[in-house]
């Protein structure tokens, strides 16, 4: 007789270092959820730190950045996900309209993000899930050397 298949992500089905699964794994309609991302927990918020997006306007974000280079010596500039790419090229045109005189230093991180799924039927007795998942982060200090 063969054995029950429990149902695997893509991710991790073709991945030998991530060990299966030990139990059964929760099988669930995405037609009945609805997901709900929770807002990543930020790092302490200082004068001189810019949390980079995609929804923002680059330009604007670049402004941005140039008139707190301006009033401080240094900023940091942080990316979560897909708004990597764009801390990274913020940082490298500021460095460039610099000629040179910023320096750059960055440091990756993991951030835990929760989403919550939310029953879209009111009536069914089904409570609302949690799911854990990582993405990356970057946090990209721009700053004047010391002469």
């Amino acid at each position: 007789m063969a054995e029950p298949r429990i149902p695997v992500s893509p991710s991790v089905a073709h991945n030998p270092m991530v060990p299966a699964p030990e139990g059964p794994t929760l099988e669930m309609d995405p037609m009945e959820f609805t997901l709900r991302k929770r807002l990543p927990r930020k790092l302490p918020k200082r004068r001189n730190d810019v949390y980079v997006n995609m929804k923002t306007d680059f330009k604007a974000q670049l402004a941005r950045c140039q008139k707190l280079l301006d009033a401080h010596r240094e900023i940091c500039i942080h990316g979560l996900g897909l708004a990597i790419n764009r801390a990274i090229n913020i940082a490298l045109q500021l460095q460039t309209s610099s000629q040179g005189a910023l320096q750059l230093a960055a440091n990756t991180s993991t951030v835990e993000l929760i989403d919550d799924l939310e029953p879209d039927d009111p009536d069914e007795s089904a409570e609302p899930l949690t799911r854990t998942r990582n993405n990356s982060a970057i946090h990209i200090k721009v700053f004047y050397p010391n002469p």
